[in-house]
């Protein structure tokens, strides 16, 4: 890859955001992680600046803009000691309105979406019995005249509660009456606040502050015009959308990253032990200086997927592994943060125990590293397939 030239608009986006990112300092995160709170005014700034609509063309409304735009916005949030999660969805779910919707669809909620005016912040996919297997999920929306009538189970649904619409995947045909397992999936667009009488929405206590949950449809309706391109084709839609989405989370990853190096710095340069900065010790040190060049390889990784993703060739294999490297040095970085901070790292007020939860998510979701591990076993390497 050619050597990356200083880029002006990039330059712009990431001093933008790290200003908007200073009117929400660590206190304001840690009061939402402490009474599990969704970050409204953060998201409401966020959406008002136009950056959750970059990738939402400017014919409906959008910024136009490319991934690598969007790997900054989301990187600097996290490296200012936020957390994008509240908003990322919104970013990578519309696209599969945007490249498999109808010109109707797209009309209707693409310019809503851009504004702030609509949210799509959540994702049905994973359910209770499927988990990773998503062939295997068992919520049905069976055609009934003019619409869709569901009935089934999602789970780690996050953002179902602040979000107005989700992008839903639903068996339109049963599973042992289809010829190849990924068919008979459908991909909807529902209305929750107009169906909000039949889903059921339960808020799950997790270890970090996701706003995720367990939702129940219990004969929700969506109208014919709200499926996605053909029916049963759905999985193939989901899967166009998941590289958008590795590459986007390995953005959040390299921000949590360099947080952790960017304070660890700070506080083993500033910490005096024995007459001497702890950052002198080569036992603090050097945690630090390799988590540093693992993120640094990572965020190349990164670069690459997105680049790929904006010329439209197919990034698959860099988009996974971006995933992959990104959460494993920074969870290598956290780790080092909480040596270098000792029993300060576990109290509150200094956000490293915050961090160090939030970022241990990336290392499973939305894809554990061993299935990352695999694909690149067997699709990239050409190797057997191992389950």
């Amino acid at each position: 890859m050619a050597h990356t030239k200083a880029n002006p608009e990039h330059d712009m986006i990431r001093k933008s955001v790290k200003s908007l990112c200073e009117r929400f300092p660590e206190e304001y995160w840690r009061e939402t992680d402490d009474t599990d709170a969704y970050p409204t005014s953060f998201v409401q700034a966020l959406t008002a600046e136009g950056w959750l609509s970059v990738l939402i063309p400017e014919e409906y409304g959008g910024a136009g803009l490319g991934m690598k735009e969007a790997c900054i916005i989301l990187e600097e949030i996290n490296r200012s000691g936020g957390n994008a999660g509240a908003c990322h969805a919104q970013m990578y779910t519309m696209g599969a309105v945007l490249r498999h919707g109808s010109e109707d669809q797209k009309q209707r909620y693409l310019p809503k979406i851009a504004s702030g005016e609509l949210r799509l912040q959540a994702f049905g996919i994973t359910e209770p019995t499927a988990g990773s297997d998503t062939t295997s999920i068992e919520t049905f929306a069976e055609k009934r005249g003019d619409r869709y009538v569901v009935h089934g189970q999602k789970i780690w649904t996050s953002r179902a509660e602040h979000s107005d619409l989700m992008l839903l995947l639903a068996r339109t045909t049963p599973k042992d009456q289809v010829k190849k397992k990924t068919d008979g999936l459908s991909l909807f667009l529902l209305d929750m606040k107009e169906q909000a009488a039949k889903i059921d929405i339960r808020p799950i206590d997790a270890m970090i502050n996701h706003a995720t949950t367990e939702v129940f449809f219990e004969g929700a309706e969506i109208p014919v015009e709200n499926l996605i391109g053909e029916e049963g084709k759905g999985f193939k839609y989901v899967l166009s959308g998941m590289n958008a989405e590795r590459i986007l989370i390995a953005s959040e990853s390299v921000g949590d990253g360099l947080y952790f190096i960017d304070k660890s710095v700070q506080y083993a340069n500033e910490r005096v032990v024995f007459n001497r900065p702890i950052g002198q010790n080569q036992g603090v040190q050097f945690p630090i200086s390799k988590a540093y060049m693992n993120i640094q390889a990572a965020k190349l990784m990164r670069d690459k997927a997105a680049e790929l993703f904006d010329e439209g060739i197919n990034c698959g294999e860099e988009a996974n592994m971006a995933k992959y490297l990104a959460s494993e040095a920074t969870w290598d970085a956290g780790n080092a943060a909480m040596d270098t901070y000792g029993g300060y790292g576990f109290a509150k007020e200094y956000n490293i125990e915050r961090k160090f939860r939030e970022a241990r998510l990336f290392k499973v979701a939305p894809i554990a590293n061993n299935l990352v591990v695999s694909f690149v076993g067997q699709h990239v390497l050409g190797l057997p397939r191992s389950y």
